[in-house]
């Protein structure tokens, strides 16, 4: 069985992480945690501490399910119809596409409540194990607590864009917190981020593939500089007001990035996503899978339909015809689709649905409350591993890539009225998705740069969970599109769930719930 991890001594621990990161991982802050891990006797040695540190890592598996589900199905990405009997869930899947969701509604109960728990673990973990470090000294302490602080920006960057405000917590103290605005939490990240940055290392040897580097706290920066006029901004039952544009230092640390000499475009885009991916030049920070069983990525299981592989399929995410329709056909992206009749992945052999029907995958979805097993365009980023016979793939998921980071300074200068500029960066990108090469024209007004811009991120990024922040950006999040009516432009934010309001009294509904 093939196995990529951290390291020997660090993949024993990631496996071991929840055990070790468990310490403080609910969300209840009247709830004393029990366990027997205190600094009084724990985090003594290197290998302790790095225990520590995998239990925080541990926790990205967990956002690819609820964080990763709400970012791709409330967009025009992604859609998950009702098929017969399967893919109902009372409603709840149809209910995010549509955004449907209130406090108390069946996708709030387990899939938004699931983000904000996961979100909390995590930040939890790296609490519990920065404050353990504090009376204590072992090698290469310094960078250690900057790689828990920058998880830990990383996960109230998660919070931040589904909930807005959120209550700022740095310490294991058990008590109710108020929840602060959505601009502090903004500056509490970046100060984080900005305070951590020299304390980590630029690059990591191949065995230590996957932790926190200098790259990635950049990576994060141009995120939430691209974000910032919606992460600082206002949001009330009436919509967003935008807070300050931050576009000059989202090209700042683009720039640092690109001319690190760390990273570069990987010349085939598919490099960037198959199973030994930890190959590409170009992806910054990553969420590591493995073979074993509830440690492999199940993107694909998610989408492909039951007879696709080996292993099955769970028949479920489709893309919505007028997207795939938005790729133009000679893009060689445009392979992410499987459209029309279908072959095994892995032996290649002709694939029959359920009825021993040809299997033909079909763009238009005519009722999506009672979708064929074959109506919808499935999304195949992640080719499977011909070696693996389970579901469990071993492809780590880029959360940031080389690519993105142009794409966000292209976007940026387009802001600024460098169009041009703007056009030739975009094109950096877009040069290995054609042959013969098929370049934006640099002659595009500022306003049909920003539209072709948004559409290379659709291009380049699908199915990487970038969608609804781009959309929310653009201001097309909640509009009426195929399937779903216009929504509240209040939704931009997710509800918190009731549970958590009940747990916690000092916190505050968001504005139209």
């Amino acid at each position: 069985m093939k196995i990529r991890t951290f390291s020997r001594g660090f993949r024993r621990l990631l496996l071991s992480a929840v055990a070790v990161g468990a310490v403080q991982g609910c969300t209840d802050l009247t709830e004393v945690p029990e366990s027997q891990i205190s600094p009084d006797n724990y985090y003594k040695t290197s290998a302790e501490v790095l225990g520590g540190v995998a239990g925080v890592y541990s926790t990205l598996r967990d956002n690819m399910w609820g964080y990763y589900n709400l970012s791709q199905i409330t967009t025009d990405e992604t859609i998950v119809p009702t098929r017969g009997g399967d893919w109902f869930d009372n409603g709840r899947w149809l209910e995010i596409h549509r955004q449907g969701f209130t406090p108390t509604s069946g996708a709030t109960g387990e899939d938004i409540n699931g983000v904000w728990n996961n979100m909390w673990s995590g930040i939890a973990k790296a609490n519990v194990v920065l404050s353990a470090l504090q009376p204590n000294s072992v090698p290469d302490q310094p960078a250690i607590e900057a790689e828990l602080r920058a998880l830990r920006a990383y996960y109230y960057i998660g919070l931040m864009d589904f909930f807005g405000g959120v209550p700022i917590v740095t310490n294991t103290k058990i008590e109710p917190r108020a929840r602060t605005t959505r601009d502090s939490v903004f500056k509490f990240i970046e100060s984080e981020l900005l305070a951590v940055r020299a304390a980590l290392p630029a690059r990591r040897d191949a065995g230590q593939w996957g932790r926190i580097t200098q790259g990635a706290v950049d990576a994060m920066l141009v995120s939430i500089y691209v974000n910032a006029q919606v992460y600082t901004g206002t949001v009330t039952a009436t919509g967003l007001t935008k807070g300050t544009a931050r576009w000059n230092d989202a090209i700042t640390v683009a720039d640092r990035l690109i001319n690190s000499g760390t990273y570069s475009l990987a010349s085939n885009f598919r490099a960037n996503f198959v199973s030994n991916n930890q190959n590409s030049p170009e992806n910054i920070f990553v969420v590591r899978f493995s073979t074993l069983g509830g440690l492999g990525q199940t993107l694909n299981s998610r989408s492909l339909h039951y007879n696709s592989s080996n292993f099955g399929g769970w028949n479920g995410f489709s893309g919505l015809s007028d997207t795939y329709n938005k790729f133009d056909r000679a893009d060689l992206r445009d392979a992410q689709w499987l459209v029309g009749p279908q072959s095994n992945l892995i032996t290649g052999a002709p694939v029959n649905d359920r009825a021993g029907n040809r299997l033909i995958f079909v763009p238009t979805i005519r009722d999506v409350t009672q979708a064929t097993e074959a109506e919808g365009v499935r999304l195949y980023k992640f080719p499977v591993d011909p070696a693996v016979t389970n579901e469990n793939q071993p492809n780590d998921f880029p959360h940031y890539r080389l690519a993105e980071v142009y794409l966000s300074k292209a976007e940026a200068q387009n802001e600024l009225g460098q169009t041009a500029a703007a056009i030739a960066t975009a094109n950096l990108v877009r040069a290995r998705a054609f042959s013969p090469a098929k370049p934006l024209s640099t002659g595009l007004s500022q306003g049909a740069a920003r539209s072709a811009i948004f559409d290379e991120r659709l291009f380049e990024l699908v199915g990487e969970a970038k969608r609804r922040q781009d959309m929310i950006r653009a201001g097309t999040f909640t509009a009426s599109r195929q399937y779903k009516a216009e929504t509240p432009a209040y939704k931009i934010l997710m509800p918190i769930p009731t549970g958590q309001l009940a747990t916690n009294p000092l916190l505050k509904q968001n504005p139209g719930y």
